[in-house]
């Protein structure tokens, strides 16, 4: 039996549980959970399995769930989707919008919303995972369908590694994510080696000599020193940075000061980062240091600069050969709706799972927004305008064909090691 037919034989079921799944979709958009808060999420997700027939393991890395399902000899496939909701106030103005709120890791009471489309991700592959666990008879092998959590802070991935996950997940050979992006709806898209960015962001702090606004000459003005700072970062991307090589550096946060009349001691700067291969990462991070503590002793900065790393995530780097097999079978089964991903300038903690299990992997997308709606806005030349992107309080990817892709994307890439060769 090939993959095509397989396929076909499992998918044939997708009629009869796509509203079941559109309807969970719903729920799961309306009722968020910030990152570490997912247990009525997790909850679901664990019934669904058991009912399917998989062995589940709950509350791995927190709030991550765990399926597997043996079904003979064969090799191991583990599909992954992320769980996890953002701290934004919804305005799509759907009838299922979210209205939620949460206390965050603050302790502040913030709007909560599934603005990068987690959703989608739980949706399609308990989906998926149902259709496969009443298919048995056209795979061979094991399937590893794990949900995690904490994916928008950079950590869940390796906080599910550091509580067990391998004695969970036994014997993998291969693992699997998919994301939905800003992009025509029916869309799937792969991509050879680095798809999504290394991120990381650095606070620092410069430390100036508090005066009053009118006696300049008996300060070391910290608001100087960091626009100075700003401005003299600008170069670590343009000038050392090959332009063959994408990298961004943001500044996106300055505090400095109380009052207008008022020198102060400090300001605080925040910078995020993001390179496609190690040697650049290391590089970009090594030149900040240097700006900054070069500037610091121009201005004569009686303190030197702290520097504090956080929401650091990996690069996300699809294997050649795995990807290859799995972009194949989705020319097979999606013609030409299957497309070469270009190169993401977001970032995953993804590949934290298979890289600590020492398997390949490959990571795709598909795309969520409506098609006439994108051609329109393609035409218009105003993609970047009209076309709302994760993160945004007004994405909300269609419902159909979103879903049902994505739940193709998962059966056909598990498909493409699981089908049996004869």
């Amino acid at each position: 039996m090939d993959v095509r037919s397989a396929a076909a034989a499992v998918l044939s079921g997708l009629g009869r549980t796509r509203e079941d799944m559109e309807d969970l979709y719903r729920h799961l958009h309306q009722h968020p959970e910030l990152s570490h808060q997912e247990t009525t999420t997790a909850a679901t997700v664990a019934e669904r399995l058991r009912s399917d027939g998989y062995e589940v393991t709950t509350a791995v890395g927190g709030t991550g769930v765990v399926g597997v399902l043996r079904n003979g000899d064969g090799p191991t496939v583990l599909l992954r989707a992320d769980m996890d909701a953002l701290p934004v106030r919804e305005e799509t103005g759907l009838p299922y919008a979210s209205t939620v709120t949460a206390t965050d890791g603050e302790g502040t009471a913030v709007p909560v919303m599934h603005a990068c489309g987690h959703d989608v991700h739980v949706a399609t592959l308990l989906c998926a995972a149902g259709l496969l666990a009443a298919s048995r008879e056209q795979w061979r092998g094991g399937l590893v369908v794990l949900f995690q959590p904490a994916e928008e802070v950079g950590d869940g991935a390796r906080g599910m590694v550091e509580d067990g996950l391998a004695e969970a997940v036994g014997t993998v050979d291969v693992a699997f994510a998919q994301h939905v992006l800003p992009l025509p709806a029916g869309i799937v898209g792969t991509r050879t080696g680095a798809v999504l960015s290394a991120a990381d962001s650095m606070r620092i702090t410069v430390h100036g000599r508090g005066a009053h606004g009118s006696m300049p000459q008996a300060a070391v003005d910290p608001v100087v020193l960091a626009s100075m700072i700003v401005v003299r970062l600008q170069t670590v991307i343009s000038r050392e940075v090959a332009p063959t090589e994408p990298a961004v550096l943001t500044v996106g946060s300055i505090h400095a000061g109380t009052k207008s009349n008022v020198i102060g001691d400090r300001a605080v700067l925040e910078l995020n980062i993001r390179t496609y291969d190690e040697q650049t990462r290391a590089g970009v991070l090594a030149a900040i240091r240097r700006v900054v503590t070069a500037e610091c002793e121009a201005s004569a900065a009686p303190t030197a600069p702290e520097f504090e790393m956080f929401d650091r995530f990996p690069t996300t780097t699809n294997d050649a050969a795995t990807t290859a097999k799995v972009a194949a079978a989705f020319r097979d089964h999606f013609g030409e709706r299957a497309i070469e991903l270009p190169l993401q300038s977001a970032s995953e903690d993804f590949s934290d799972i298979p890289t600590a299990l020492g398997v390949p992997y490959t990571y795709w997308g598909i795309g969520g927004i409506d098609p006439d709606r994108y051609r329109a806005a393609a035409a218009a030349g105003r993609v970047a305008e009209d076309i709302p992107v994760n993160h945004s309080p007004f994405f909300a990817p269609v419902i159909e064909p979103t879903l049902s892709t994505g739940t193709e994307a998962l059966v056909v890439a598990a498909l493409s090691y699981l089908a049996p060769s004869a």
